[in-house]
C-alpha cells in the first residue's frame, strides 16, 4: 500500500544560512494519526509548510497521495486541509461566509450540507451567522478548523490546533479528530501538549534541531524507551547513598526521605528483590514504596536532550 504522504531527502536552508531541516524520510499512512513533537525551532511548522506548498524546499522529493508537491501543485493542494499556529480569519465575515469561500478557492461547486455538517461537528452551527470579529479565541480557532475541511480533504494538518484553548474545548477537538480519522482522513498533528500525543496518536515523530531522530509506533515507543521507577520512603533520611548500593544507580529524594530506582521492565531482571535484600542487610528500612510507568513527555525530553 503506498503511503499517502512520502518524504525523501527533505532539506531547507533559509537565505540567512540556518539549516531548518537536514535531510528528512518519512513515510505516512492513510487513515492514520501521526503526531510530530518537537521543541520551538525544531523545524515542526517548517516541515508541515513545505508539505503544504506555503514554504519552498532547497531538495528533496515530498509526494502528497502520489502527487508531486511541486510539479503537481494543485492536485497535491487539493487533497490537504491546513490548520496554521496563528489565528487568520476574516474578522468582517459570518461564519458561513468564510467557510463557504474556503470551499470555493479550492473549486469546489456549492455543497451546503457538507458545509453545515462540519458547522454542526464543530459546535458552530449556532454561530453561522455570526461576524467571526465577536467570536471568543476557541470559537475562532474551530473556525479555522472548519475552513480547512470544507472543501473535504483527504489530509489534515493541526499544527498546535489546542494551543490556548480550555480543556473542555481540547478534548472536544479530540473527538473530532477520532471521528475524522474514522471517516478515512489522516491527520498530522504537531502539540506542545504531549497528553496530546499520548492522547491520540498512532505513531509519533520526534524532530530536534531539524533532524527527524524517532518515528515509532505509540506503543511500541512507550515499551521499547519506557522505564518504570521504583520509590522507597524511608523510615529514616538518608544523608547519602552507601557505596555498596552504587551498581544500582539510586537516587536520593525528598531530602533524603525517599530512594529512587529506575528499571527497565523488558529485562529479564528488573533487580528490585536483589535491591530489597541489600536494603535489609544494610538495615535501611523503608515504610512505603510505589511504582511510576515512564509517561510519554519523560521520554520525549530523554530522547531531545539525548538524540544519540
Amino acid at each position: 500500500m503506498k503511503p499517502i504522504i512520502s518524504i525523501q531527502n527533505l532539506t531547507k536552508t533559509y537565505a540567512t544560512g540556518v539549516h531548518a531541516l537536514k535531510p528528512i524520510n518519512l513515510e505516512i499512512h492513510a487513515g492514520e494519526i501521526f503526531a510530530l513533537l518537537g521543541p520551538n525551532g525544531a523545524g515542526k511548522t517548517t516541515l508541515i509548510s513545505i508539505i503544504c506548498g506555503v514554504v519552498n524546499p532547497s531538495g528533496g522529493v515530498v509526494k502528497v497521495d502520489g502527487n508531486d508537491i511541486i510539479r503537481d501543485y494543485r492536485a497535491s493542494r487539493t487533497k490537504i486541509g491546513l490548520v496554521p499556529q496563528e489565528l487568520a480569519t476574516d474578522t468582517f465575515e459570518t461564519v458561513w461566509a468564510t467557510v463557504q469561500f474556503s470551499r470555493g478557492l479550492f473549486g469546489k461547486p456549492d455543497n451546503p450540507a457538507h458545509l453545515e455538517k462540519v458547522l454542526r461537528d464543530l459546535s458552530l452551527w449556532e454561530k453561522k451567522d455570526a461576524k467571526i470579529q465577536t467570536l471568543s479565541g476557541g470559537m475562532k480557532r474551530r473556525v479555522m478548523i472548519a475552513k480547512a475541511l470544507s472543501h473535504e480533504p483527504k489530509i489534515l494538518f493541526l499544527d498546535e490546533p489546542t494551543a490556548g484553548v480550555d480543556v473542555t474545548l481540547r478534548r472536544e477537538m479530540w473527538a473530532m479528530v477520532r471521528t475524522l480519522r474514522e471517516a478515512g482522513v489522516t491527520i498530522i498533528l504537531t502539540t506542545h501538549y504531549i497528553e496530546e500525543a499520548e492522547e491520540m496518536a498512532d505513531r509519533i515523530g520526534v524532530i530536534s534541531k531539524g533532524e527527524l531522530i524517532l518515528v515509532e509506533e505509540k506503543s511500541a515507543l512507550m515499551t521499547k524507551l519506557g522505564k518504570k521507577q521504583l520509590t522507597l520512603q524511608l523510615q529514616s533520611p538518608l544523608d547519602a547513598i552507601p557505596e555498596s548500593l552504587a551498581p544500582y544507580k539510586l537516587e536520593l529524594a525528598d531530602k533524603g526521605q525517599a530512594l529512587v530506582y529506575t528499571f527497565d521492565t523488558q529485562a529479564t531482571e528488573t533487580g528490585i528483590a536483589a535491591l530489597l535484600k541489600r536494603l535489609n542487610e544494610l538495615g535501611i528500612d523503608f515504610k512505603d514504596l510505589q511504582t511510576r510507568q515512564s509517561s510519554l513527555e519523560d521520554i520525549f525530553v530523554s530522547l531531545v536532550s539525548n538524540p544519540s
